[in-house]
């Protein structure tokens, strides 16, 4: 690709976040270099799902990210419930005399439905729309500093290297050095915080779910409310496998806030669903015996209180971490990239001077949305387990608290919010 600029962005970080802005500035022919602390291009965790509107910041970044969602999502197996984003369930209440199962209380759909995506194998596609040398591994970032002879940004990295950039984006995840460095480490944005819910992930092969739960629960995706927990499921691998991820609160605090999971036994999941209906124990007993318990941390009790300061940026989890209940947090860091690449990629942004303009921008356009977002997702947890106020077991205030908050996640226009920054940025950059 051809550079139009004369200047370099560093990204911080080549998850879903960094390395979809990575795509997109380089089919803009906008110069950067990702700064990746791991061997390799991978990611952590298990699925992932996507909403409508992170499909257009899909379709903006560049088509090809698109195209490779589709080609690793894994869809509801029946078609007539290809629209279905989960079927809700009292997983708690035993069914009624002569029924084998608990009914479905109600149905949450989309124009997309449920896809389940395994965030390592979606990498492993996108990175293919980018060059191998726009990398550098093995880069933990320490600090940054200005040059003061040329105004450059010095990052330091834990392997005694350093590098320059003009400006630099933050996609470095839930424990962002980058953010740490804008608000200072001493900030109580710096850290995330624990959400008082835990999570056990495992998978079961699809013929086992088929047995234990009846084909529809099984091929399908379902979320199974409780007192103080739910467990949600759905088909991945192409509909091989059935993805399972019990979630709990506790007012017990994580042991170690260093490490996000801790390892745990099958019996401990039992354990915490006893007293529930025979879906998810029976759903819970075709897991491994040995299962990982991850943290849910987010920053909803300490929200950043910028996105930039000066050419120093954040974007995806950095800037606003979530819990994962509305299954919205990495779909929001594409809209990110969506946003700046477009910010980037505009005539009027030509030097290094400029780029504090760009981040500004950003700033007042993706903040409110990004931290609602945590707010949000906290606030429809609790309405699966029964814990919001005002709202308690009624299925259906759920049901609508679900459709109202989905429908400001997923009924938006990404092209014109593109369309929008950018003539709010041009005007800034002829004052």
């Amino acid at each position: 690709m051809a550079k139009t600029k004369s200047f370099e962005i560093a990204i911080i970080g080549g998850g879903i976040a960094g390395l979809t802005l990575a795509i997109a500035l380089y089919h803009r022919g906008v110069p950067f270099k990702v700064y990746e602390q791991a061997p390799q291009f991978g990611e952590i965790g298990a699925g992932v799902s996507f909403s409508p509107n992170a499909v257009q910041a899909m379709k903006v970044c560049h088509h090809g990210v698109y195209e490779a969602f589709e080609k690793v999502c894994t869809r509801n197996v029946w078609p007539e419930k290809q629209k279905v984003w989960f079927d809700y369930l009292d997983g708690y209440t035993g069914p009624k005399p002569g029924q084998e199962r608990q009914d479905i209380a109600f149905t949450i759909r989309n124009s997309l439905g449920q896809n389940g995506v395994h965030r390592a194998a979606y990498l492993d596609e996108i990175v293919k729309l980018v060059p191998q040398e726009i990398a550098r591994f093995g880069k933990k970032l320490l600090d940054v500093e200005e040059n003061a002879s040329n105004g450059r940004l010095v990052m330091t990295f834990d392997d005694g290297t350093s590098a320059e950039a003009d400006a630099i984006i933050g996609c470095d995840g839930i424990k962002s050095k980058v953010r740490q460095i804008i608000v200072g480490k001493d900030h109580p944005s710096a850290s995330p915080s624990y959400t008082h819910k835990y999570a056990y992930r495992g998978l079961a092969p699809m013929d086992e779910a088929i047995k234990a739960v009846g084909e529809e629960l099984a091929m399908n995706a379902c979320m199974h409310m409780g007192p103080d927990g739910h467990v949600l499921t759905f088909p991945v691998n192409h509909g091989k496998t059935l993805n399972i991820v019990g979630f709990r609160t506790s007012p017990e605090p994580w042991a170690d806030s260093s490490r996000l999971t801790r390892p745990a036994k099958r019996e401990d999941a039992l354990r915490d669903y006893a007293g529930y209906g025979s879906n998810v124990t029976q759903l819970l007993q075709l897991t491994k015996p040995d299962l990982d318990v991850w943290a849910i941390f987010d920053l909803g009790d300490h929200p950043v209180p910028t996105f930039y300061k000066g050419r120093i940026c954040i974007s995806g989890d950095a800037a606003h971490a979530t819990s994962p209940h509305h299954g919205a947090g990495a779909g929001f860091g594409i809209e990110d990239s969506a946003v700046l690449a477009s910010l980037l990629d505009l005539d009027q942004v030509q030097s290094p001077s400029d780029l504090e303009a760009v981040f500004a921008t950003f700033n007042d356009r993706r903040k409110e949305r990004g931290q609602w977002l945590v707010q949000s997702s906290r606030w429809i947890g609790d309405c699966y387990e029964w814990r919001a106020e005002g709202i308690g077991r009624d299925f259906a205030k759920i049901e609508r608290e679900i459709n109202e908050r989905n429908a400001r996640i997923a009924e938006v226009d990404v092209e014109q919010w593109c369309r929008e920054a950018r003539e709010d940025l041009a005007s800034r950059l002829k004052r």
